[in-house]
Parts: C-alpha cells; sequence; structure tokens
C-alpha cells in the first residue's frame, strides 16, 4: 500500500510542477485509433460508411491510481456528398486525482497518387480540457499548504495528419497538440506537449499456402523527451459467412507485451481484447497487467438509387 500510495503522490507532482511526460494515452489496439493520432486517416479506406469505435483500457491493474483511458471515435467517408472523410473523436484519462479530456471534429481530403492510393491530408480542431482535484491524507491533522488544490482549464487543441493508403499497406505521419496550450489557473497550471508518431503497415495474404493474413503494424511515438514504440502482428482467419478471429502479439519498448485476440460475427461488428503483460518497469512486481477492450461497429450507406431517364416518344 504505501508503494501505490507513493506512486501516486509522485505522479501528481511531476504534473503539478510542470515536468514534461507523454500526455497521449497509449493503446494495444492503436491500429482502431489511428484517426484520433492521425486525422489523415479519417474515413480513407472506407467506401460509402460510417463507423463507429470504443476503446476502454485499464492499465497497470491493481495499481492505485493508475491509468485508465476510454475512446470514442467515429468516422465517416462522405465521398458521395463531397471529397473527403469526417470525424469525432473523444478521449478521456484518469491517472490518479488528474482528468483530461480531448474532442477534435477532423477533416481528410484525399489525393489520389495515380495507382499507387491514396494520400489522406487531414487536420483535427478542437479542445482539450485538463483538471484534478485531490483529496489528501496529510500525516498529521494540519492541512499542509504546499499540496496543490483543484484546478481545472480548458483550451484549444489541433492536431495535423499525412496518411497513403496502399493496396495492402499503410504509412502515416502525424503531429498532436500542435497549439502546445497551457493550462493555467491562479493555483497551477499544465503544459500540453507535442506529440509526433510515425506508423506503417502490411498485409501478408496467403502466407504458406494458407488462407489466412498476417496484418503487420508499427507505431513511434515521441515527444521529444521521451520515446516509445509498438510493433504488432495479427493472424486474421476467414470463417464460414464472411466470420473472422484474429489472435496476435504486441512487443512495446517501454514496458510490456500484449496478447491480442478477436472476432468479426458479421462484418458490421469487430469485437478485441488484449492483455499486456508488465515486464520491463519497476510495476511489474505489482502490477497484474494492463486489459483492453475494443468494440468496432460500421453502417454501410445504401447505394444511389440508379436513375433512367427516357424520352415519351420512345415509351
Amino acid at each position: 500500500m504505501l508503494l501505490k500510495n507513493s506512486f501516486l503522490s509522485l505522479f501528481v507532482a511531476i504534473f503539478y510542477f510542470g515536468i514534461h511526460a507523454q500526455q497521449d494515452k497509449l493503446l494495444t489496439h492503436f491500429i482502431y485509433d489511428k484517426m484520433t493520432i492521425n486525422p489523415g486517416k479519417t474515413g480513407i479506406d472506407m467506401y460509402n460508411s460510417i463507423c463507429g469505435t470504443s476503446i476502454y483500457r485499464n492499465q497497470w491493474d491493481k495499481v492505485n491510481g493508475a491509468p485508465n483511458s476510454a475512446v470514442l471515435n467515429i468516422e465517416a467517408n462522405l465521398s458521395k456528398f463531397f471529397p473527403g472523410g469526417v470525424g469525432v473523436a473523444f478521449y478521456h484519462d484518469a491517472i490518479g486525482f488528474a482528468r483530461q479530456n480531448n474532442l477534435l471534429l477532423n477533416y481528410s481530403y484525399p489525393i489520389q497518387i495515380g495507382r499507387a492510393g491514396v494520400l489522406g491530408v487531414g487536420v483535427g480542431l478542437g479542445i482539450i480540457n485538463y483538471g484534478m482535484d485531490p483529496d489528501w491524507v496529510p500525516p498529521t491533522a494540519a492541512v499542509d499548504p504546499s499540496l496543490p488544490s483543484s484546478f481545472a482549464a480548458t483550451s484549444f487543441d489541433a492536431n495535423f495528419g499525412l496518411y497513403f493508403q496502399g493496396k495492402d499497406f499503410y504509412a502515416g505521419l502525424s503531429s498532436t497538440h500542435l497549439s502546445a496550450s497551457l493550462l493555467k489557473q491562479d493555483v497551477a497550471n499544465y503544459q500540453t506537449a507535442r506529440h509526433y508518431y510515425l506508423m506503417g503497415g502490411k498485409q501478408f495474404k496467403k502466407i504458406g499456402g494458407g488462407k489466412g493474413t498476417i496484418d503487420a503494424q508499427i507505431l513511434l511515438r515521441t515527444d521529444l523527451v521521451k520515446f516509445s514504440g509498438d510493433l504488432n502482428a495479427r493472424y486474421i482467419i476467414p470463417l464460414a459467412g464472411q466470420k473472422q478471429v484474429y489472435g496476435g502479439f504486441t512487443a512495446r519498448t517501454s514496458d510490456a507485451i500484449a496478447l491480442m485476440a478477436g472476432y468479426t460475427p458479421i462484418p458490421k461488428l469487430t469485437v478485441g481484447y488484449s492483455y499486456d503483460m508488465t515486464l520491463l518497469n519497476k510495476l511489474s512486481s505489482i502490477s497484474r497487467g494492463s486489459h483492453e477492450l475494443v468494440v468496432k461497429y460500421c453502417y454501410f450507406l445504401p447505394p444511389p438509387p440508379k436513375q433512367n431517364a427516357r424520352h415519351p416518344r420512345w415509351l
């Protein structure tokens, strides 16, 4: 218990006194959350459809004050109405006494690059809200005035990204929190930091003569202070009736390896789960790992009706 409380106090103190650390969420299923960190992805590789994705992550289970993250993304390809994809991305993060919320409206303009693929140039504009409401328990009855008090502030936020989608591969480069906003009150302040992402992936179909597909992905992230990277690979097995199952493995440079599994009972719906095993940091002795659940549902818009015109003389 003493170790857990010490961890919580240290984390809050780091944020309060303004020491920089990675502020964006960390997800094993980043393959379903590319739009949030790269608005150029919005609507790309979709056709005439609207998809909603929800992800919940309980990081470092059983560690008091450890991060809990929730994501809700809705994106659509509306090329039948105007060029480009649009999306809304919401993200909530709770760490110790701190709460962070991001809400962004994304737009991606597609540029056809010959037969090679499509380049999405995207921007995300919205707000970031950060606050904390600490409930300190000093070792004595007296209140310690040096401990931070309640604080909340909201400011402008912006992301930018380039995302290229080829036939069986993709690549993306993006940055979040471009405004590097200072959320400030009289009692405390919170400085957002720009984050930079490089992502890529490729599919290898019918490896070894089988019917399955290996879907390999990489994501590199940094705020120019800390760096981490994820490398994962899923093996997707088609089943009867357009159903699919997948199993996979993720290796993260900063702290863990993870196992992934998912099921697509119908083309519109996908559910997935991952379990991260904490290995490389000091929490491995008390954490039971990290749990992550993802649900994605797509609605396919009906095709436009075919219209036939005939001259009255030809009836």
